[in-house]
């Protein structure tokens, strides 16, 4: 199975973008068993977690994205979404998408730019 992701671009501050992250060769009984994420590494820095969909339902965010970012699945489509509003040149980084499924080592997307001016 492999992850990628899309909708990254180059977008000026306040604007919004849409990340997708399509799963392929996974089942859909894994695909739906599975914690989502997004992480992102900004330039010179560590990746890091942005937004999860758990297996179980719930949402988390990290802090400097509440209110900005809606992550949201269409498990009948295999895909993982990342609204992304109001953006800030701070959140220029490459994104990743991650599908973990208990037991399993977890899949990795190749990652997508998003590129924020001020």
């Amino acid at each position: 199975g492999r992850l990628v992701e899309s909708g990254g671009g180059l977008v000026q501050a306040g604007g919004s973008l849409t990340l997708s992250c399509k799963a392929s060769g996974i089942i859909l009984s894994v695909f739906s068993g599975s914690d989502r994420a997004w992480y992102r590494q900004p330039p010179g820095k560590e990746r890091e977690l942005v937004a999860t969909f758990n297996r179980d339902g719930t949402t988390t965010y990290e802090d400097s994205v509440k209110g900005r970012f809606v992550v949201s699945r269409d498990n009948a489509k295999r895909m993982v979404y990342l609204q992304m509003n109001d953006l800030k040149p701070e959140d220029t980084a490459v994104y990743y998408c991650k599908l973990s499924y208990p037991g399993s080592r977890p899949y990795w997307g190749q990652g997508t730019q998003v590129t924020v001016s001020s």
